[in-house]
């Protein structure tokens, strides 16, 4: 009977469900616990994990570590703003080059006489004299040549087709900028050159500033 009653006993005791004991699972969470402690802070305290399980130097740069290529940009040598006292003119001088985002500078008279067409549409409107138009020699005059020059230019360029008194004229002021060849204009009533000039510092210069980059 002793024997019946433990078969039955053990058959009963391994019908029931067994509680999954594994200890893996405890020494994971002392592992996790250990090397992660979890603690209550400020939420505006700032947080440092221990990353205790990440090998040395995995978060420094390593030369070794594949790195995508990058690309030479060559540098930009304009300057970054417009100064203040550039003319009201330069002001439409907005188009940015192709090489960067800067404006052109002023222009100076020598630019100027670099554009032939240019040059050549100033020689018909400024050489010829009349009693009633200004013309090269009011310029010249304003900006300081004597009568006597003034008289010298005229004979050595008359009847000349290769010489020309507006072109010795600027030639002789080719520091000075267009902005100011533009300001003679608009004080001897000069409307149809200042447009010819205004015109090419806005259309013309830019692009042949450019091309000198």
């Amino acid at each position: 009977m002793t024997y019946i009653h433990d078969c039955s006993l053990s058959d009963r005791i391994s019908s029931e469900p067994v509680e999954d004991t594994d200890t893996t699972s405890f020494v994971a969470e002392i592992s996790l616990e250990a090397n992660y402690p979890v603690q209550v802070t400020d939420p505006h305290e700032a947080v440092t994990l221990h990353l205790s399980s990440m090998p040395p130097g995995y978060l420094s740069p390593s030369s070794g570590r594949i790195r995508q290529p990058v690309e030479d940009v060559e540098e930009c040598t304009c300057p970054t703003s417009i100064s203040p006292d550039y003319p009201k003119e330069l002001q439409l001088l907005n188009n940015p080059c192709e090489k960067c985002c800067c404006p052109a500078p002023p222009p100076k008279i020598s630019d100027l006489m670099n554009d032939k067409d240019l040059l050549d549409l100033l020689r018909l409107k400024l050489d010829p004299n009349h009693c009633t138009i200004k013309n090269w020699k009011n310029f010249a005059s304003r900006w300081g040549m004597s009568y006597d020059e003034l008289t010298l230019l005229e004979h050595r360029t008359q009847g000349s087709l290769s010489h020309s008194p507006t072109q010795e004229f600027l030639l002789r002021y080719n520091q000075k900028t267009v902005t100011e060849l533009t300001e003679l204009c608009r004080i001897y009533q000069r409307i149809d050159v200042l447009r010819l000039l205004q015109s090419w510092i806005e259309k013309d210069w830019p692009s042949r500033w450019q091309q000198t980059l």
